[in-house]
C-alpha cells in the first residue's frame, strides 16, 4: 500500500484497469475449467456437481459479485449452494468455512501469501482447505490459460491513453498471473504498475487517485467491485458490459476516452453508462433458495 502511494504521477490523468473479463476474455475459461473443477473436488461436492457449477458460475460470472476476490466468492457460492432445496434433498454436506470467514474479517490482503501465513500460525482446517484449493486453482490456470489475447479494441485504447494518462492494472488476480498475461501480449509496457490481490483490494490499489485533480481519474472494469473501487477513490467509471465486451471497448475508444480528456465524462454521459451496466448483473440466482 505504501509502495503504491509512493508512485509519482507522470501525467495529469490516471486510468485504473481491471484484467480478467475486462482486458482479457479469460473469465469463462478460468472459472469453468480451473476454479470450478477444483471447487467440486476440494469441497466434496461431487454429489451435487451440477448445482455447484451453477452456484460458482452465478457468483463469479453472472451476478453482481462478478470479479470478486476468490475467497469471498468461495464463501458466497457455498452459501448459495447450501440454501438450495434440491441440494438439501440429496443429503450432501456443503461446508460453511467459518475459519476462512474469520480470516477474511481480519485480513485486508486476501491472497495466498497471507493465507499461507495464517495456515502456519493457526493450523485451522478451513484455512488449510481454502489454501489447498487456491493453490490447485493457480496450478490449473498455469497449465490451461494461454494464448488468450486482449479484446480487439483494448490495445488501441491503451495507445490512445498513453502519453496523456498514467495507467494501473487493478485486479484481484494473483500478481504472477497478471504479469505473465500482460507481458505475453506486450501490453505491460503501457502501465506504471500491476496490482494484484497481494497488493490489496481494488480500492487500495486505486488509492493513488488522490494525487490527481477531480475528474482526472478513471476506472475501467466489468464488475460491481470495480465500480465500488472507483467510487471509493472519487474516480469516474467506464463499464465493460459482460457479454458485450468488444462493443464496450469500441465505445470507450470512440466516445469515452475523448470525453474523459475533454472533461465531459461526468454527469449524464456516465449515468447512462451506469444505468445500462446495472441491467447486466442480477443480485439473486435464477433457482429457488431458502431464505
Amino acid at each position: 500500500m505504501r509502495h503504491m502511494l509512493d508512485i509519482t504521477p507522470q501525467h495529469d490523468f490516471l486510468v485504473g484497469i481491471d484484467s480478467d473479463g475486462c482486458v482479457f476474455d479469460s473469465m469463462e475459461l478460468k472459472h469453468k475449467e480451473c476454479f470450478i473443477p477444483n471447487f467440486v473436488n476440494h469441497y466434496g461436492l461431487q454429489g451435487v456437481s451440477k448445482m455447484a457449477r451453477e452456484a460458482a458460475e452465478f457468483v463469479n460470472l453472472y451476478s453482481k459479485s462478478r470479479g470478486a476476490n476468490r475467497f469471498p466468492a468461495l464463501v458466497e457460492q457455498l452459501d448459495w449452494l447450501r440454501r438450495r432445496p434440491d441440494v438439501k434433498a440429496r443429503g450432501v454436506n456443503v461446508p460453511r468455512p467459518q475459519g476462512l470467514i474469520d480470516w477474511m474479517a481480519r485480513e485486508s490482503k486476501l491472497g495466498n501469501p497471507a493465507l499461507e501465513k495464517a495456515v502456519a500460525e493457526t493450523g485451522d482446517t478451513d484455512l488449510k482447505r481454502a489454501y489447498a484449493w487456491s493453490l490447485a486453482v493457480n496450478k490449473s490456470i498455469a497449465e490451461m490459460v494461454r494464448d488468450v489475447p486482449p479484446f480487439p479494441s483494448v490495445r488501441p485504447c491503451l495507445e490512445r491513453f498513453a502519453g496523456r494518462a498514467d495507467m494501473l492494472v487493478c485486479s484481484q488476480t494473483p500478481n504472477a498471473a497478471l504479469e505473465a498475461e500482460w507481458a505475453e501480449h506486450d501490453i505491460a509496457r503501457f502501465v506504471l504498475a500491476i496490482c494484484g490481490q497481494e497488493v490489496g483490494s481494488k480500492t487500495q490499489s486505486l488509492a493513488m487517485a488522490k494525487k490527481y485533480a477531480p475528474n482526472h481519474t478513471l476506472m475501467i472494469g466489468d464488475a460491481l467491485g470495480d465500480y465500488q473501487a472507483a467510487v471509493a477513490n472519487n474516480c469516474l467509471f467506464f463499464p465493460i458490459n459482460p457479454g458485450f465486451e468488444e462493443a464496450s471497448w469500441r465505445h470507450l475508444y470512440e466516445h469515452g476516452i475523448p470525453r474523459f480528456f475533454e472533461g465531459t465524462f461526468a454527469g449524464p454521459y456516465q449515468q447512462q453508462l451506469l444505468d445500462e451496466f446495472d441491467t447486466f448483473l442480477p443480485e439473486r440466482p435464477p433457482w429457488k433458495v431458502d431464505d
